[in-house]
């Protein structure tokens, strides 16, 4: 059976599913329309990641910069494929304003939040609000973003939980981007202390606490009074520190421990000091007082020595 045999036993075979504008749609070209569309995004996807690793890893374009134009590539490549293979199957895109015209409003309602999602991630490549890396917090969710995708955008939580959020949230809901402005941050930890302490001891407990290679040296960190009050003085340590290498509740919960640390090392200095004291003023009460020593006859001791052995001898004359 030859080529054309073949395509004339399949013609004569075909069946008619529907009709778009001046447009037969048969099982044949249905057919054809799945497998272009399977192949169109199968060459889509690798043609982004060929741009992504061959072209886009040569430039000087950060890691959110590279996957925007990826995903721009990728979206392109689809949309132009598209529109290249109805065209192909003799179908005029004219024709779809018919289905349009007779299905629009169901599937308007139906597809509202697929494309609402699909425009707010085209929105946020373009825009850049958030990039592959930010630190962000949205709803509660707090974790790092690990891809942009076409309907929805997937977060890293702290536990290594895969978050996958809407595009759509990103743009109606307030979205905090600790990354938009840099990647230094500031942290404020509050400290209370009864009234009448030591605040300058507390001060250095604090700026020593302080330390350590999660907190930027510059600027330096700060210890100041926030508020006093009859029965205890508020207290407020700022440090700065890198937001993409730790989260604000790890570096919190770290300098909490430490503060904790040393607050009870103090107090156990302190009431090891105040024991000792208590001690030698316990030892010095209990002491025996010093007694004078006294001759035998009242006379104190220098007279004792004037007249006793070895004294010198006195001559009287008779």
């Amino acid at each position: 059976m030859d080529l054309d045999t073949l395509r004339t036993f399949v013609d004569d075979h075909d069946v008619r599913l529907l009709t778009l504008g001046t447009t037969e749609i048969t099982v044949t070209s249905l057919v054809k329309l799945l497998v272009f569309g399977v192949l169109l995004w199968l060459i889509a996807g690798r043609f982004a990641r060929w741009t992504l690793d061959k072209l886009l890893s040569r430039t000087h374009m950060d890691k959110g910069q590279r996957a925007a134009v990826t995903g721009l590539v990728h979206y392109t490549v689809l949309v132009g494929g598209a529109v290249l293979i109805l065209q192909n199957a003799g179908i005029q895109l004219t024709a779809f304003a018919v289905v349009g015209s007779a299905m629009g409003v169901g599937i308007g309602f139906g597809l509202q939040n697929i494309i609402s999602n699909f425009i707010s991630g085209l929105i946020i490549l373009l825009e850049r609000p958030i990039q592959v890396g930010d630190r962000v917090e949205l709803a509660g969710i707090e974790g790092v973003v690990d891809a942009i995708g076409a309907r929805r955008t997937t977060i890293i939580t702290p536990d290594r939980v895969a978050v996958l959020v809407p595009n759509q949230r990103f743009i109606t809901d307030n979205v905090t981007n600790t990354l938009y402005r840099g990647h230094v941050l500031r942290l404020r930890v509050p400290v209370t202390t009864p009234a009448g302490s030591d605040v300058r001891e507390l001060e250095r407990l604090l700026l020593g606490a302080a330390q350590g290679p999660d907190i930027a040296p510059d600027p330096v960190p700060l210890v100041t009074i926030t508020d006093m009050k009859q029965d205890e003085i508020a207290l407020e340590l700022t440090v700065w520190y890198d937001a993409r290498t730790q989260s604000r509740r790890q570096l919190l919960s770290r300098l909490y421990f430490s503060i904790s640390d040393a607050m009870k090392a103090l107090a156990e200095k302190k009431a090891a000091a105040q024991a000792r004291t208590a001690a030698e003023a316990k030892a010095a009460a209990q002491a025996p007082a010093p007694v004078e020593a006294k001759g035998p006859e009242g006379r104190d001791d220098a007279s004792n020595d004037a007249t006793g052995p070895g004294a010198g001898t006195v001559k009287r004359a008779w």
